[in-house]
C-alpha cells in the first residue's frame, strides 16, 4: 500500500513549530514555555500529530497537547526564571552550563543505566548495550534515535538532547552478535531508542539481519519498542516502503521468531484514528504481535476510563494489554507523577471495568534498580496498612515473584522512597548485595559464558 504519492512525514522542532498553522493558536505564555523548556528537554512533533491527534479547542487540557508540549511547570519555579532570564540577555555561554547543570539534576539515567546495565565482552564495553535482566538484552541503533514526535514525559529523553555523555547508541550490529554468541541465556532482544520505526526498512533490516543466524538459534523473540503506531501510523500504512517493512517483518516470523511491536499508546485518542487502526491490523497481519504498553501520568490518562477505551479497543484490534508503569524518577517527573496508592486505584478501578481479555495487563510497575517492581495491593495486615509488591523481573532472578511489603505511604512516588513493613530494617532482597554490573543472580554477565 506504500506508494510515493501518500503524505510525507514532516516534522517539527522547536524553531520550526512557530511556522505550523496551529502555533496562533497557542496562548503567549504557552509559547514562552515551549521556547524556554525545550532548552532542557527535547521537542518535536509532526503535522499528523498536530491535525488528527490533538483538539485545538481543549488546550491546553487536550491530553495530546500536554503529551506533546512542555508546559512552565515542567521545570523548577527557579530553574525556569534562571533560563527564561539568560535567553533574553543572549549569554550563550552561561546560557549552556545552567542547560547542562538543569539536565544534570534530573537524574538523567535512572535504575543504573550507566553504572550497572552496560555489559563487557572480553574487558570492553558493548556501545549501544544494556543488560539488566538474564533473559533480555536492549539495544540502541544509531540510526534509530530518534522519534516521530517526542512523548513530554519520556525517560529516554538524554538520547535526544545532543550530550555524548547521556547517549546510548550502536553504528552496526557486529558488538550485540558478538556479545549474544556469549550469552546463550539471552532470549530476547529488545530493539529501543529513540524508535527503531524511524529508520529506513533497508537500514532496519540491516540491524536485524544478524539476529537470524544459526549461531543465534537461542534468541527466540524480538522486540521493537516504538510510539510510531500512535504518531505516525504512515510507516505501516502509506510511507514509500511501509509494504517493505512489513515483509520484512513477515520474513522475521518465517524465520522462526516470535516478533512484538512494544506500542507505546499512552491514550486512547492514539487508536481512534481509521488510519491509526489500519496500521494495527497490516502488521498483525504479518504474524507479529503488538502489546500496548504506557506510564499512569497525571494530567495525561490519570483516569481509569482511558484506560478502560485503551484496553478494550486494543484488544478488538487484536492488540494485547501488556503494562502500566508508574513513571520513572526521570525529566518531568513532577508535572507527571501520582502517589503509588493513586497509580494503583487507577489500575485497579479500569481492572475492574474490563473483560478477561483486557487482563493480560500488569501494573502498576515501577522499573526500578533492583527490578520492576509490581504493586500488587494495598491490604491491611495485623492490624497495619501496607504495599504488597513483588518483582515481575530482577537483576536477580531468585527474587522474582516473592511477596513482600512495604510501609503504606500516600505521599510515596516511587521505589526509593518505600521503606519496609512491620518493622524490618531491610527488604529481603538487600539482604544479599548484588555484584556491580549487570548481573545473572548476582553473577556480573560479563563473567557468564566468558
Amino acid at each position: 500500500m506504500g506508494n510515493e504519492n501518500a503524505v510525507k512525514y514532516k516534522p517539527y522542532n522547536r524553531s520550526s513549530i512557530k511556522r505550523a498553522p496551529q502555533w496562533e493558536r497557542i496562548p503567549e505564555e504557552l509559547r514562552e514555555a515551549v521556547d524556554v523548556v525545550t532548552h532542557v528537554l527535547p521537542f518535536r512533533t509532526n503535522q499528523y500529530v498536530l491535525e488528527q491527534l490533538i483538539d485545538w479547542d481543549r488546550i491546553p487540557d487536550d491530553p495530546i497537547f500536554r503529551l506533546n508540549f512542555p508546559h512552565r511547570t515542567m521545570l523548577d519555579p527557579d530553574d525556569y526564571t534562571t533560563l527564561r532570564d539568560l535567553m533574553r540577555s543572549g549569554d550563550k555561554k552561561l546560557l549552556a552550563k545552567e542547560i547542562h547543570q538543569v539536565r544534570s539534576r534530573m537524574n538523567p539515567h535512572p535504575a543504573g543505566q550507566l553504572t550497572h546495565n552496560v555489559p563487557r565482552l572480553d574487558g570492553e564495553v558493548v556501545p549501544g548495550i544494556q543488560h539488566k535482566y538474564a533473559q533480555t538484552v536492549l539495544f540502541f541503533p544509531s540510526a534509530g534515535q530518534t522519534c516521530h514526535a517526542y512523548c513530554t514525559f519520556c525517560f529516554r529523553w538524554p538520547q535526544f538532547v545532543g550530550e555524548d555523555d547521556l547517549h546510548f547508541a550502536a553504528r552496526d550490529a557486529a558488538g550485540l552478535a558478538a556479545y549474544l554468541k556469549r550469552h546463550p541465556e539471552v532470549t530476547d532482544v529488545l530493539i529501543t531508542g529513540g524508535d527503531p520505526m524511524i529508520m529506513r526498512t533497508a537500514t532496519l533490516e540491516r540491524y536485524l539481519e544478524p539476529l537470524l543466524s544459526p549461531e543465534l538459534a537461542h534468541i527466540q523473540n524480538i522486540r521493537i519498542g516504538t510510539k510510531a503506531l500512535g504518531y505516525w501510523p504512515q510507516r505501516f500504512v502509506s510511507d514509500v516502503d511501509a509494504d517493505g517493512l512489513l515483509r520484512l517483518f513477515e520474513r522475521l516470523v518465517a524465520a522462526g521468531k516470535h516478533l512484538a511491536l512494544m506500542g507505546h499508546y499512552n491514550h486512547p485518542a492514539e487508536l481512534r484514528p481509521e488510519i491509526a487502526q489500519n496500521a494495527l491490523r497490516r502488521v498483525l497481519a504479518t504474524g507479529a504481535v503488538v502489546r500496548m504498553q504506557s506510564p499512569v501520568l497525571r494530567h495525561i490518562n490519570d483516569d481509569p476510563a482511558a484506560w478502560n477505551e485503551l484496553w478494550t479497543r486494543g484488544v478488538r484490534l487484536g492488540a494485547v494489554p501488556y503494562y502500566m508503569f508508574v513513571e520513572r524518577d526521570t525529566g518531568a517527573r513532577s508535572y507527571f507523577e501520582l502517589p503509588l496508592a493513586e497509580a494503583y486505584d487507577i489500575f485497579r478501578t479500569a481492572y475492574e471495568s474490563v473483560s478477561g481479555l483486557s487482563r493480560t495487563v500488569r501494573g502498576p510497575s515501577m522499573s526500578a534498580f533492583p527490578g520492576k517492581v509490581l504493586i500488587d495491593g494495598v491490604p491491611t495486615i495485623r492490624g497495619e496498612k501496607v504495599f504488597a509488591l513483588q518483582f515481575l523481573q530482577a537483576r536477580r532472578g531468585d527474587v522474582v515473584r516473592r511477596p513482600f511489603y512495604a510501609k503504606f505511604d500516600p505521599a510515596a512516588t516511587w521505589f526509593d522512597q518505600l521503606v519496609p513493613a512491620f518493622g524490618e530494617p531491610t527488604f529481603f532482597f538487600e539482604e544479599e548485595p548484588v555484584a556491580d554490573g549487570p548481573s545473572v543472580l548476582g553473577r556480573p554477565l560479563d563473567l557468564v559464558g566468558a
